[in-house]
């Protein structure tokens, strides 16, 4: 998914999400009016009571997405992709309305590549599935052993899950699940997941024609700027790679990464250049992204932002059933999701995101003044979002953050348009 999501792919435009209703778009407003608790005194945590966690994570290990072009290639062998038994778990996939599973364009992109060893591009590994049953397990231990929050066995009226409808992503999804509930479950596990042409768990440059045409020039000229050309052709000497050959520093971290977290047998140059190549694929995917390109944070991940506030403005509305919200929202997503995510929230590290790292967004209320709270954690560590106070950040500071990126499913429509109408409109 590194570079894959940067390039162009031919999906059909559906409409995506559902809007907020009038009376949460209220209740934002009301937070976000001045006053509330004194930021220089510091919380009593507690009298703080958990509401809702929601979990947006990328998928565990894999194999790499495209094999460099080298004479020796790493071998994937069949033994890598064994299924611990530990993390068996029967699940079920439907669309987001509960009807069957979409087709996946992805999935079959990735078969038609074979890797040596007879393996295809893509899989989640026996490695990543381990990797997502321990984050299941710190789950586990956060949210039923420390915070009696969920039941120790699966309840689907506790838990909604929605997944990118790729079979890491599933199958990642399983086996956190395993790891969470340890195989006890008292209803079906079922996965939501849309289809490619209007999924909103990565930014969809095909289905948002505004997004790829203003990153387009900077996808192709990426690889061009000073420094990164320099480095690139540094490593690729130094590989063997042809300079003819299309391998950019995004492909150069997929195969690092994969093998890296296998302990396979690699290149020497790739093992040497390293630190330079998780460092100029950051890069490179700033370039494309760009801090100061609001409209273009907001189409890659406002959609998906737009949905996370749905759920914390579900929570702190007293008008909502409590059929229609859940204390655990997990979201399978992609390293392309996580970045731009870390980066509307002011948290980014210029680091690449990890198989199996996860971004925690935590809801608190306090049990006397009723206020509500957001605690925020990137890969198990405590953070502080842009515009708060301290790690304990207040739900209108929060939602304030937020709302410089979010996007509405019908301002998302309109924006990801724009650029198409215009087109249109001068006859091109």
């Amino acid at each position: 998914m590194i570079s894959r999501v940067f390039k162009l792919r031919l999906w059909a435009p559906v409409g995506v999400l559902t809007s907020l209703t009038y009376c949460l778009h209220q209740r934002r407003v009301a937070l976000a009016e001045p006053g509330g608790a004194d930021d220089q005194n510091p919380v009593d945590r507690s009298l703080l009571e958990l509401k809702m966690v929601q979990v947006v994570f990328r998928h565990g290990a894999r194999s790499p997405l495209k094999p460099l072009p080298q004479e020796d290639q790493v071998e994937w062998k069949p033994q890598l992709f064994e299924v611990p038994p530990q993390t068996q778990l029967d699940y079920t996939v439907t669309n987001l309305a509960g009807g069957p599973k979409p087709h996946s364009p992805f999935d079959s992109q990735y078969r038609e590549t074979t890797l040596k060893g007879g393996m295809f591009a893509g899989q989640l590994t026996k490695v990543g599935m381990e990797q997502m049953f321990a984050l299941g397990e710190r789950l586990r231990k956060n949210y039923v052993e420390d915070i009696p929050f969920l039941s120790p066995t699966f309840n689907p009226l506790e838990v909604f899950i929605r997944s990118t409808n790729i079979y890491r992503n599933l199958e990642s999804t399983r086996c956190l699940l395993a790891g969470l509930f340890q195989h006890q479950k008292e209803g079906p596990i079922v996965i939501h997941t849309d289809e490619a042409s209007s999924e909103v768990l990565y930014p969809n440059y095909q289905y948002c024609w505004n997004l790829w045409k203003r990153t387009r020039g900077r996808r192709q000229a990426a690889s061009l700027q000073p420094g990164i050309s320099e480095d690139l052709k540094k490593v690729k000497e130094g590989m063997g790679i042809a300079s003819s050959d299309e391998v950019d520093f995004l492909a150069l971290l997929d195969n690092m990464a994969a093998e890296q977290v296998h302990n396979l047998p690699s290149c020497p140059s790739l093992k040497r250049f390293a630190w330079m190549i998780e460092q100029r694929a950051v890069d490179t995917a700033l370039y494309i992204l760009q801090w100061g390109d609001r409209e273009g944070l907001q189409m890659a991940v406002g959609p998906f932002l737009h949905i996370l506030e749905s759920n914390l403005l579900k929570v702190v509305d007293p008008a909502t059933p409590p059929s229609k919200t859940r204390k655990l929202y997990l979201y399978a997503a992609h390293d392309v999701t996580l970045m731009p995510l870390l980066m509307t929230l002011g948290i980014f590290d210029h680091k690449w995101p990890p198989f199996a790292v996860d971004l925690t967004m935590e809801l608190y209320q306090h049990r006397e003044s009723e206020e509500w709270f957001v605690q925020l954690y990137y890969g198990g560590q405590e953070q502080v979002p842009k515009g708060c106070p301290d790690r304990l950040c207040p739900l209108d500071k929060f939602l304030n953050t937020m709302s410089v990126y979010t996007l509405s499913p019908e301002k998302y429509h309109m924006l990801c348009s724009e650029a198409q109408m215009m087109g249109l409109g001068n006859g091109k």
